[in-house]
């Protein structure tokens, strides 16, 4: 254990069970970083009253209790412990970090986990909605692996249900061959919208739309052929985005509404005769206890309609099912958005009263806010309508090689460097804030070289390999040792020695956000490093040797942490 918090918070909850019973040792020992000492407990204050003591004795006895080797504590203020470690304590451990290839990232027992994201509507084209859901679920897949989990993602797409009657005619009438061009080509809402519109004002059209809808459920051969290439085409669509994005989906991880409807009757009937589901005005419900409507009446969660149809509800019980019996999941995770909070909370409830939900496995909705404009409303465009994806992408894309253009690059070079820069920029500013939270949409602020962005990240990291590069130096034949004499060689390794925990603790919560803060804090300790302590040019071979292998640690955290944020980094910026 290398994490200098969770070493310090491990000595505290020992001095806690010796200075006052054992029943103490579990208390949250509440380690913060201090401007005052590298870390601050304040847990004899939250103490005192419970012990009936005042805080500075019950920091005096913590104190007596410490283990202090390798730290010196002092008491400030009502009863804080302000803690600092030794300096040859931070450069042993981060010489074993500099010597596991893992940076201090843990494997503990491998868990299957089924991460549910990304999902597009097969029925139209992605749009600024879904980079949230791609982006995050995308993380929390990349982060489970490096873990060591068994990563089963699910790609949930929208490709079945009645706006395919409709889609389908509108095919036929303006031909198989331009409608599937249209299609992959990402025309997806326009082709939507005309469908749409033919179908409120086209009596005939309506009609026949209605007609397919049960061919296509009831598995006429030509409809199912026309169906399997509007979806083969529009995938088509999607992988080119992904691909942009530089997100980990595949064809082989789709398993859309489609995929469940063969398992949609056996559902039903599964809880129906359980008596989990009752019949309720002629449809099938479930009523999970706790959830009510505005007449404060018992709230259905509908999972058969009186017309005998099935809805989302159906397809995410029967998807819980599945990925529990046959995926064999220990955790699931919903990355949709926070507006179907209340529908995942009654899917899972019922779930577990169904018995498909038990302590042994997880249901977890990652709840994903909404991206603004700069106006704070929904991010559209100026008439009103959704931003396309994949221009969005690409506007990133021109944007940031307006950034580079002046450093002297070759057109493919810019061209290359600007797709790494633009996709690191949209990417890093929708996953440092929280998943839950809103954030609004600016290239400008995203595509800085400063501050807490995706460019200054990967620009630090360029920066490191041009020391090597002007070295000709290989970073991975360094071995140090490391020494600490300036407070920026402390700083910095202080900072990397927090990087395996961040990454563990990622996956456990599902926050993204604290890793880009703690690849930013690195940054920064190392942009402060680079311009107080030269390391070519260092004073004698033992410094040279020592910020070397600073140097060498902060380029590897700094690549798996963006790595694992789904962020490449270019050679040079």
């Amino acid at each position: 254990m290398t994490d200098p918090q969770h070493v310090l918070a491990a000595r505290v909850q020992q001095a806690l069970g010796t200075a006052f019973g054992q029943e103490y040792s579990g208390e949250d020992p509440l380690i913060r970083p201090s401007q005052f000492a590298d870390y601050q407990a304040n847990v004899a204050l939250s103490l005192a009253k419970r012990l009936r003591r005042a805080p500075r004795e019950v920091a005096q006895a913590l104190v007596d209790a410490l283990d202090t080797t390798d730290i010196r504590v002092e008491i400030s203020g009502p009863g804080f412990l302000n803690l600092t470690l030794n300096d040859g304590w931070i450069a042993a451990q981060a010489d074993h970090l500099l010597a596991d290839e893992r940076s201090g990232v843990p494997q503990p027992a491998p868990k299957t986990v089924v991460i549910d994201y990304s999902a597009p509507n097969a029925a139209k084209e992605m749009h600024v909605g879904h980079l949230r859901t791609t982006i995050v679920g995308d993380t929390l897949a990349r982060t489970h692996e490096h873990l060591g989990d068994r990563v089963i993602r699910q790609n949930h797409l929208g490709d079945w249900g009645t706006p395919f009657g409709m889609l389908i005619e509108h095919l036929l009438d303006i031909g198989e061959e331009e409608s599937l061009e249209r299609l992959a080509a990402g025309d997806g809402n326009a082709f939507y919208q005309e469908a749409r519109r033919k179908f409120d004002s086209d009596p005939d059209f309506e009609e026949r739309a209605r007609r397919r809808v049960p061919m296509l459920q009831g598995g006429d051969p030509d409809t199912l052929r026309l169906w399997r290439e509007f979806i083969e085409y529009t995938q088509r669509y999607f992988n080119r985005v992904y691909r942009q994005l530089g997100v980990t989906l595949t064809d082989d991880d789709i398993a859309g509404e489609s995929m469940y409807n063969p398992m949609l009757t056996d559902a039903c009937d599964e809880l129906e005769h359980a008596g989990v589901a009752v019949m309720s005005e002629g449809a099938l419900c479930v009523f999970p206890p706790g959830f009510t409507g505005r007449d404060d009446q018992p709230l259905p969660l509908i999972i058969r309609k009186s017309d005998g149809g099935y809805g989302y509800a159906t397809t995410d019980l029967a998807a819980i099912r599945y990925r529990v019996r046959d995926l064999k999941a220990d955790r699931i995770l919903y990355v949709v958005g926070a507006t179907q909070s209340l529908h995942f909370q009654m899917v899972f409830a019922s779930a577990r009263m169904a018995g498909w939900l038990t302590d042994d496995t997880s249901a977890e909705h990652i709840q994903i806010g909404s991206v603004l404009g700069s106006d704070g409303k929904m991010f559209k465009t100026r008439s009103g309508e959704s931003v396309k994806l994949t221009e969005l992408l690409e506007e990133a894309v021109v944007r940031a090689e307006a950034v580079i253009a002046d450093r002297g690059y070759d057109a493919a070079t810019r061209r290359s460097i600007a797709q790494q820069v633009g996709m690191g920029a949209v990417k890093y500013a929708d996953l440092s804030v929280s998943h839950d939270s809103e954030y609004v949409f600016d290239f400008d602020r995203m595509l800085a070289l400063t501050g807490n962005t995706g460019p200054y990240l990967q620009y630090a990291t360029a920066r490191i390999r041009s020391i090597f590069r002007n070295g000709s130096i290989d970073p991975a034949t360094v071995n140090g040792p490391i020494v600490l004499g300036e407070p920026a060689e402390r700083a910095l390794a202080l900072q990397l020695l927090g990087f395996g925990s961040v990454v563990e603790t990622v996956a456990e919560l599902s926050e993204p956000h604290r890793l880009c803060n703690h690849l930013f804090d690195v940054a920064q300790a190392f942009t402060s490093f680079y311009e107080s302590c030269p390391v070519l040019k260092a004073e004698d071979e033992t410094v040279r040797q020592s910020r070397l292998a600073l140097s060498a640690l902060t380029l590897r955290v700094l690549l798996q942490g963006l790595h694992l944020l789904g962020i490449e980094v270019p050679e040079r910026m």
